[in-house]
């Protein structure tokens, strides 16, 4: 059995079209989670743009729209509708294009 498994785990990274598709995949998972982190690091290291900190005589939209938040929910929107669906075709498709 452990003969069985090491075959094909050998096979698996010997294989270069799967290994650039686990790449691609990791890639585009990266993506969200990097952008939600750029977000949140940016209003860490610039909260004098964040109004939600000082609400003085400020609107709704003034206080919803903050730039450090809207990368981060950027980021989140595509981790959670863009590269899941990707992702799974991607795995679904055989990770390329034949032509």
């Amino acid at each position: 059995m452990e003969t069985q498994l090491e075959s094909r785990i050998s096979a698996t990274l010997a294989d270069p079209v799967l290994r650039v598709r686990s790449l691609r995949a990791r890639a585009i998972s990266l993506l969200g989670p990097l952008t939600v982190t750029a977000g949140l690091a940016w209003a860490v290291m610039q909260p004098y743009r964040l109004t939600l900190l000082h609400p003085h005589h400020q609107g709704f939209w003034w206080l919803v729209v903050e730039p450090p938040l809207l990368v981060a929910a950027a980021g989140l929107l595509f981790a959670l509708a863009v590269a899941r669906p990707l992702i799974a075709d991607l795995e679904g498709d055989g990770g390329g294009a034949s032509g």
